[in-house]
């Protein structure tokens, strides 16, 4: 039974919806591991109320918070102060309080980088190119940090080639091209960010062959575990990344800010998360 002190350090997720979100289990567990007198909450806010919320959460005395979708470009606009990477994407997911003030930081495409580390052992962003599917927000988080990670040459598919076309205009890169299908063969990283093969949308159709044996795949998805993406590269021998990683690593920068303690991504940690999610569609 956990029992909060009038010290206790509060943190949250805001989100519209918010019941979905797994980063309060994710928290919980932490925070109960090292026995830190905090909570960290579930925030359902409906975008009208955002900016009222978020300065109320500062009022309140909260250490900070987590932000999903819809609001991390709202986020992003309420900060007072912004690190580099959430200004080059544009949106803000981890939110601090400091003396009144809002930081806002993008962790994302440090934790799908983590992730890759992780699960993929000897994998570097410099191995190859990269070929990217989607071109909304969390695309544009996940090319930021393979861009700033050294990779050498980024294509970027999506079903409106015109949203593929805006997103790589921005990253003002000459490293990125707009592709209309995926230019597979030599490439050394395939990542899905859309929501194809999530649970209750279609899969993800897409022929692996033309894959080298050596390249990656990694899906941002993680309802189901194993999406269908996943299950017909393992099928082909190749590395399969799932999206559960990206949302624990992606965790570790703000609950080290707010609780101040490092947590650690571990098998228990990951079994404990992975409860509460299907392993299949």
């Amino acid at each position: 039974m956990t029992i909060l002190s009038g010290k206790a350090r509060l943190a949250g997720v805001l989100g519209w919806p918010v019941s979905h979100s797994r980063s309060p289990r994710l928290h919980g567990f932490w925070l109960r591991r090292h026995g830190i007198d905090g909570a960290y909450l579930p925030l359902p806010v409906a975008p009208e109320d955002f900016a009222t919320a978020l300065r109320g959460l500062v009022a309140l005395g909260f250490r900070g918070c987590n932000v999903t979708i819809p609001h991390k470009e709202a986020a992003f606009a309420l900060c007072d102060e912004v690190d580099e990477t959430a200004r080059r994407m544009g949106a803000a997911n981890t939110l601090i309080f400091r003396e009144g003030r809002i930081h806002g930081s993008n962790t994302d495409g440090y934790g799908f980088l983590e992730s890759l580390y992780e699960q993929a052992p000897g994998w570097a962003a410099t191995d190859g190119p990269a070929v990217l599917l989607g071109a909304g927000g969390a695309a544009r988080a996940l090319a930021v940090a393979l861009l700033d990670a050294g990779c050498p040459r980024l294509s970027i598919v999506n079903r409106s080639t015109g949203r593929a076309e805006t997103l790589a205009e921005s990253l003002g890169d000459s490293r990125v091209s707009v592709a209309a299908a995926p230019p597979l063969e030599g490439a050394a990283l395939l990542v899905n960010s859309t929501s194809l093969g999530m649970a209750g949308q279609p899969p993800l159709e897409i022929d692996l062959s033309p894959l080298p044996a050596h390249a990656v795949v990694a899906d941002a998805v993680y309802v189901p575990l194993e999406t269908p993406l996943l299950a017909a590269a393992r099928a082909r021998g190749l590395r399969a990344v799932d999206g559960l990683g990206m949302l624990l690593h992606q965790a570790r920068p703000g609950f080290a800010a707010w609780f101040g303690t490092e947590p650690a991504v571990d098998a228990e940690l990951r079994a404990f998360v992975a409860g509460d999610i299907p392993e299949t569609a």
